[in-house]
């Protein structure tokens, strides 16, 4: 690719712990293997000097930068996309592989200027064996592509931080990921999806899902609990609370709507019907494996709507 090109991208890498090294490597290895060469890679280490001076060692070719911000994967991406100047800003995450076209696939929909971002598909890669209880409609709990998303390019409303693509200027129009709302520790709010909406909406332009521009994701064995399910449900379920305040009234979470109304009551009809035919009675712990976690996320969002009743009171006086 040619300096100046308008389809210079950047890639953007962020990371925290030597516990995740080989699979670092791994990823960086992917990003240095692209059909569509990017103008820089960059590895954002987050709060952890040592590891950031290992970086330096190891990854000849990698500008390493280390978080400017407060803890966490937001402050993170954001030291590393406001430290690019290419029109186009990439992001993977320490724990994945992009396929070889991962990026010239992904920016194929930015010839229309309408299209802010693009998101690809998400492969899981797992340590384990898959829990046979799993069913494809909750594979977002563990960070991956699920039935419900489109299956060739089309728009979207957004897209996983994990395999994403920002045009720049739009980026930087909002500020970049929202600083303090994000996954640090048990809390798993969803900041790649609070930005997707804020570019879209301040720049009226759009998403792009590419189903074809894959990554494989990794998913340790303790991801493949039933308790890890039930836990990940729970704070989506305060996560997105969380996250409706922060969006402007006109705003409503739509596609969690049809997700609830429309694919996880087909999910429990088709299990139970397969398995009522004989297909195998693991379709019958699929089926009530989506009803706990509809109850478990429900339960999650009760738990935030009731502190921010308590919250409210407890500042002004008034609910």
């Amino acid at each position: 690719m040619e300096p100046g090109s308008s389809t210079d991208v950047s890639i953007v890498i962020p990371t925290h712990t030597e516990k995740r090294w080989a699979s670092l490597a791994r990823t960086v290895a992917s990003a240095h293997a692209q059909t569509h060469r990017a103008a820089e890679i960059v590895v954002v280490v987050d709060h952890n000097p040592e590891m950031a001076g290992r970086v330096r060692r190891e990854f000849p070719g990698v500008t390493v930068l280390e978080n400017a911000y407060a803890r966490g994967a937001s402050g993170n991406r954001n030291t590393g996309a406001f430290h690019t100047r290419t029109p186009f800003i990439a992001f993977l995450d320490d724990d994945t592989v992009a396929s070889p076209r991962w990026l010239a696939g992904q920016l194929a929909p930015f010839a229309d200027p309408s299209v802010v971002g693009t998101g690809g598909g998400i492969i899981p890669a797992w340590a384990a064996r898959r829990p046979t209880w799993m069913p494809d409609e909750l594979l977002w709990a563990v960070g991956v592509s699920y039935t419900g998303m489109p299956t060739r390019t089309a728009p979207i409303r957004n897209v996983w931080s994990a395999n994403m693509i920002v045009r720049r200027d739009a980026f930087l129009a909002v500020g970049g990921f929202r600083a303090g709302f994000g996954k640090l520790g048990d809390q798993n709010r969803p900041e790649d999806t609070e930005l997707c909406l804020r570019m879209s909406s301040a720049k009226g332009g759009r998403w792009m899902y590419v189903p074809g521009a894959t990554i494989d994701h990794e998913v340790p064995a303790e991801r493949s609990t039933f308790g890890f399910l039930m836990r990940r449900c729970y704070a989506e379920g305060r996560g997105k609370v969380q996250m409706a305040g922060l969006m402007p009234k006109d705003q409503e979470l739509g596609a969690e709507k049809d997700y609830l109304r429309r694919i996880l009551p087909r999910a429990v009809a088709r299990n139970l019907a397969d398995a009522g035919t004989g297909r195998g009675m693991y379709h019958a712990l699929r089926a009530a494996t989506v009803v706990a976690a509809v109850a478990a996320a429900a339960w999650g969002g009760g738990v935030e709507t009731l502190a921010a009743v308590f919250e409210g009171t407890s500042t002004d006086g008034t609910i």
